[in-house]
C-alpha cells in the first residue's frame, strides 16, 4: 500500500494521474474534514469557557443581589426601630417619671404571654421590682430578674404577677392578677363595690410599688365569687402583648 501511495505521487510518465486526482481529492477531503473537526472542537472549548465566565458572573451577581436585600431588609429594621423610638419618646410621660428606655429582645417561647426580656439592665440603672410601661403610661409589667446587659420583665398575665388596681369610674379597689398567661382579672373587689363593664381598670398606687393611675385595660365582664363574698372582673389589656417592641422601665 505504502509502495502505492509512493507511485501515485511520484507519477512516472503519468500513468497514474487519474489515482493521482483522486488521491489528491480524497487528501482534500480528509483536510477539510480534520480542519473542519479542529474548528468545531475550538469552538466547543470557546462555548465551553463562555458557559464558565456566564457561571462566575452570574455567581457574582448573586452574591451582590444578597447584599443588596440584606442591606435595605437592615435599613427597613432600622427606620421601624428609629419610629417605634420616637412614638414611645412622643408618648411616654417624661414628665411624671425617670424613664429608661429599652426593646424587647425575647419573650416566652411557649406563646403564654406571660414574659418578656429587654436589653437593658442594671448597668443601665434596672432594679427588681420597676414598673413597665409603654406609650403614654400604660402599665404592661413589672421587672422579676436582672442582669448587667438584660432584664426578664413579668407581665401582668403572668400567674405571679400581682398589682393593685381600682375602677377609674368608680374607684372600686381590688387586686389585679395573672391568669398563668391567659389574661388579667381584677380579684377581691368588696361586694358593697360597684363595677361595670367597659369601665377602665387603673393602678391604685397602694403598697407603694408602683404609682397610681397607669392604665391598665377595661372590664370585659364581672361576677361574684362562688362563696359570694367578692367580686371578679375579666380585664382586657389595652396592648397586645406579643406585639411589643419598645418598653419604658420608671426608675423612680
Amino acid at each position: 500500500m505504502a509502495i502505492f501511495v509512493c507511485l501515485v505521487i511520484w507519477n512516472p510518465k503519468n500513468l497514474l494521474s487519474p489515482f493521482r486526482e483522486v488521491f489528491a481529492r480524497t487528501n482534500y477531503a480528509f483536510q477539510k474534514l480534520f480542519s473542519s473537526i479542529g474548528n468545531d472542537a475550538e469552538g466547543f472549548i470557546d462555548f465551553l469557557g463562555s458557559i464558565s465566565k456566564l457561571k462566575d458572573e452570574n455567581e457574582k451577581l448573586l452574591k451582590e443581589n444578597n447584599f443588596l436585600v440584606s442591606r435595605a431588609t437592615m435599613l427597613q429594621e432600622e427606620k421601624r426601630e428609629n419610629e417605634v423610638l420616637r412614638e414611645q419618646l412622643n408618648l411616654s410621660p417624661k414628665n411624671k417619671f425617670n424613664l429608661e428606655n429599652a426593646f424587647v429582645i425575647g419573650q416566652d417561647p411557649q406563646r403564654l404571654g406571660s414574659w418578656i426580656m429587654i436589653d437593658k439592665g442594671s448597668s443601665a440603672g434596672i432594679a427588681i421590682g420597676m414598673p413597665v410601661i409603654v406609650s403614654d403610661g400604660i402599665l404592661i409589667g413589672k421587672i422579676e430578674e436582672v442582669s448587667g446587659g438584660s432584664s426578664k420583665v413579668s407581665l401582668l398575665t403572668n400567674s405571679s404577677s400581682i398589682v393593685n388596681a381600682m375602677d377609674l369610674e368608680t374607684e372600686a379597689k381590688g387586686v389585679l392578677r395573672g391568669e398563668y398567661g391567659l389574661g388579667i382579672l381584677l380579684d377581691l373587689v368588696s361586694q358593697e363595690e360597684v363595677l361595670e363593664s367597659g369601665d377602665n381598670i387603673v393602678t391604685s398606687g397602694l403598697g407603694g410599688d408602683v404609682p397610681r393611675g397607669l392604665f391598665i385595660g377595661k372590664i370585659q365582664e364581672f361576677n361574684m365569687t362562688a362563696d359570694k363574698l367578692f367580686q371578679q372582673a375579666i380585664i382586657t389589656p389595652r396592648v397586645k402583648y406579643s406585639d411589643l417592641r419598645m418598653v419604658s422601665v420608671i426608675k423612680n
